[in-house]
């Protein structure tokens, strides 16, 4: 499903809530929403986590009056309830990302994601408020495996394209995010009253608000800076964005009444090897950067003690492919941030933060 033909005009006096508000992305779009003018109501975990929500409660004491905390939980019904009541916009954030450390991807990753958006959807149907709900899915969504390419014209992904090779066994967080925009699609359709818009992201970067050192985008960029891969590195495609270009896109996804359907969400696909060329055309010698790409069968041999199974390799290390991001900069006017400019701002606040 790609479009719909309704256009849908949001009340910029009502409040609009987000989900999963101290996450990378969420935050980011508070804050944004919060500098338009939006009274914004975000649910979390557990609103008295002052360790973890400190810069959401530095946002409030900014804009005072004009962000609410909620507690809700992805697996207990009717937990956002309370928080949508009077909303006509709502962004679904909230979804758990994991890629190493799974032990059980049917409950770490598939019931949460599914359900979550399960309960959100459907208080949705239940809140007559709601006119306009933004799911933030994921290009995992759209493809799982770099080897799916070959299956696909000119092996470059578009909004058509559905993830068919991912499964609990392999890439389960591909999987629970396609699963999960799946079921947001087929509520969205089985009702007439708000209009469902879809953006899928690619690999996220870029500075967080949170500060946190546990992300995956800030242990990629530890990774990187480290000297981890300074023997080489794999021969991946990477497709990146802007996580505050990502912020942008849920917003005006929300607030532009034609927008409708899935949205790619990339700036750029390139060979992991250019985003050390990056990071080095800036800083030059100042970290220990790959300089070249390791040969296939030494990734078979070293890949496994850092997380990459042989499949995993098989089907990703040596098959470019390449994403269609056009529809987001016709449907929402989005603009990219150079992929230099993520990197560098994310290195910067990591090396302000002694991350790295």
């Amino acid at each position: 499903m790609l479009a719909d033909s309704r256009m849908t005009q949001i009340d910029r006096s009502a409040p609009v809530l987000v989900t999963g508000g101290a996450g990378f992305i969420a935050s980011w779009i508070v804050r944004y929403l919060l500098e338009d003018g939006f009274v914004v109501r975000a649910t979390v975990r557990n609103p008295t986590d002052e360790q973890r929500l400190t810069h959401l409660k530095e946002l409030g004491q900014k804009y005072p009056g004009k962000l609410q905390l909620f507690a809700a939980d992805l697996l207990q019904a009717g937990a956002f309830q309370e928080a949508m009541q009077g909303c006509q916009l709502v962004m679904h954030t909230a979804s758990p990302f994991m890629i190493t450390g799974i032990k059980d991807a049917q409950k770490q990753l598939v019931e949460p994601a599914v359900q979550g958006t399960r309960e959100v959807l459907e208080e949705a149907n239940r809140c007559v408020s709601v006119r306009r709900v933004v799911l933030t899915s994921s290009i995992v969504a759209i493809m799982g495996d770099g080897a799916d390419a070959a299956q696909v014209d000119g092996g470059v992904f578009n909004e058509t394209h559905w993830n068919f090779s991912s499964s609990l066994k392999r890439q389960p967080y591909a999987f629970s995010k396609k699963l999960a925009e799946e079921e947001a699609w087929k509520i969205a359709r089985q009702q007439q009253r708000w209009d469902l818009v879809v953006v899928n992201p690619a690999f996220v970067l870029g500075p967080a608000l949170s500060g946190r050192a546990e992300s995956v985008s800030i242990n990629f960029i530890r990774s990187m800076t480290n000297g981890e891969y300074r023997p080489g590195c794999p021969d991946l495609t990477m497709s990146i964005v802007d996580v505050r270009d990502v912020a942008r896109a849920h917003i005006l996804a929300g607030l532009i009444p034609s927008a409708s359907g899935r949205h790619i969400l990339a700036a750029d696909t390139v060979p992991m090897i250019e985003l050390a060329r990056q990071l080095s055309a800036h800083y030059g010698r100042r970290f220990p950067l790959p300089t070249r790409v390791l040969p296939k069968f030494m990734l078979y041999l070293i890949g496994p003690f850092f997380g990459l199974s042989w499949d995993y390799i098989s089907r990703n290390v040596g098959a470019p492919y390449s994403f269609d991001a056009s529809y987001s900069k016709k449907d929402l006017g989005l603009e990219y941030r150079p992929i230099q400019q993520t990197l560098v701002d994310a290195v910067e606040q990591a090396l302000s933060a002694g991350q790295v």
